[in-house]
Formats: structure tokens, sequence, C-alpha cells
């Protein structure tokens, strides 16, 4: 592990510290979910900052690591859209956080209701720019690396684009959920809800494809066709978990 962390930070130093700023941010959120009582659609409301402050040091993480691969990439200019882009909306959350109101869905206001556009448009600028890393990782060759592992990162940027853009589903509804209206409950920190459809769960998966797929393969499968079977059961698990909440039903009843 600490040879991956020194490795990370010669990779890319820039992303690496910015992870760890969302890493330390988020545990601050964590804690104060147990100092605090201030709620949002009757859950913690830091939950909701401290989520988007890890994810987002996962997701600078493992680009840092990828990127690096890209010959002729320009990381100076990926690196400071990506921080200011995704620091906007960690921001933007955490400050309605500590006022106890929403972020996401709240057009209450004009004021809010741009802001709240701003984040769409912050979401999908990052993903866009993960789509076109994700053309370079088809298109330029990269024979420093194994088959199974570049497969991989490939096949994993696809389904996080792909599930990163579902989120317009939550946001044209304004909900969440599906046969409530932003429904949680008390499931540990993610809060998916019990009782109805849940969105977010489809969304959770596809994302984190980036991580979870090329570290199994790399570490695990070490092999290109057991590699590209379990990317595809693996989207198929975010496909069905989709399904399944756009029909209102719970992935836990």
């Amino acid at each position: 592990m600490i040879h991956f962390i020194l490795q990370l930070k010669e990779r890319n130093e820039t992303l690496f510290y910015y992870g760890l700023v969302c890493l330390f941010f988020a545990a601050f959120c964590l804690v104060l979910t147990k100092l605090t009582i201030t709620n949002v659609y009757g859950v913690n409301a830091w939950y909701k900052p401290f989520k988007f402050a890890f994810s987002t040091f996962l997701y600078a993480w493992a680009m840092a690591w990828y990127c690096h691969y890209l010959p002729k990439f320009n990381l100076e200019i990926f690196n400071w859209a990506i921080i200011i882009l995704l620091g906007f909306e960690i921001v933007y959350i955490a400050l309605q956080a500590s006022k106890g109101q929403e972020s996401h869905y709240n057009t209450s206001t004009p004021l809010y209701a741009t802001l709240f556009s701003m984040m769409a448009i912050a979401a999908s600028l990052v993903t866009l720019y993960t789509a076109y890393v994700a053309v370079l990782f088809f298109s330029d060759k990269f024979p420093e690396l194994t088959d199974y592992y570049l497969w991989a990162i490939r096949l994993s940027m696809i389904i996080f684009v792909i599930f990163s853009f579902q989120g317009f589903l939550m946001g044209s509804r304004l909900s969440h959920t599906v046969g409530l209206v932003n429904d949680n409950s008390d499931l540990y920190i993610v809060g998916w809800s019990k009782t109805v459809g849940d969105l977010r769960i489809a969304h959770f998966i596809g994302m984190h494809a980036l991580q979870v797929l090329p570290l199994l393969a790399y570490y695990v499968f070490k092999d290109l066709k057991l590699t590209i079977m379990i990317s595809v059961l693996y989207g198929l698990l975010a496909v069905f978990t989709l399904v399944q909440a756009l029909q209102g039903k719970s992935l836990f009843r």
C-alpha cells in the first residue's frame, strides 16, 4: 500500500493531494454525522457531503493512476478541471448540509435552481472528460500494459460514463427514488430506500466500476476472457438494479 501511495504521488502529485483533501473532508463529515442532528430527507445532512467527498477521492486517485499511461495527455488541464468542477459540487453540498437544506433537486428559489443546474453541468463535464480519456485508451497503444488490465480500464470507463449520465434520470424526476419522493432508509451511510425503487444504487455500482474492475483484473483475474466476462456481468448488475428501481421495487424487499 505504501508503494502504491508513493508511486501515485509521483505519477500525479496534484490529484494525489486533492484526493487526500477530499478523504480528510469526508472523514470530517462522517464525524459530524455523530455530532449533529440536522436532517435532510430523513437522514443526517452530513452523510451526503461525506459520500460525495469520498467518491471524489476515489475518482481522483483512480484517474491520476490511469492517466499516467496516456502519451501526450495534458494532465495539468485535466487536473484543474476535476478540482474546480468536483470541488464546486462538494463545497455547495456541504454548505447546504450545514443549513439543513437540499442541494440536489432544490429548485425552491431561482438561485438554488441555478446552482442545482450548475452541479449538473459540472458533473456532465467531468463525465465527458472521462469519456475522452476512455477514447484515448481505445485509440492509443499500451505495450507496457497486460491485455486484461488494459481492457479492464477501458470497460470500467465505459460503464462509469453510462451510469454517470444515468444521474439525469434522478435530476429530471427531482427525486432519487421511484414510488416515493426522495425516500431514504437507515441503511448505513448509503441510505438507499428499503421500501421503493432507488436510482442511486445503479448510479453507485456503475460509477465505481472505475475502481473495482481494474483492481480485480490486475490482482485477481489475470485473464482477458475472464476480465471481459466479469465486466459484462458487472454492467448487467448495474442495469438490473436500474430496471428494478424504475419499476419502483426496492432491492432490499
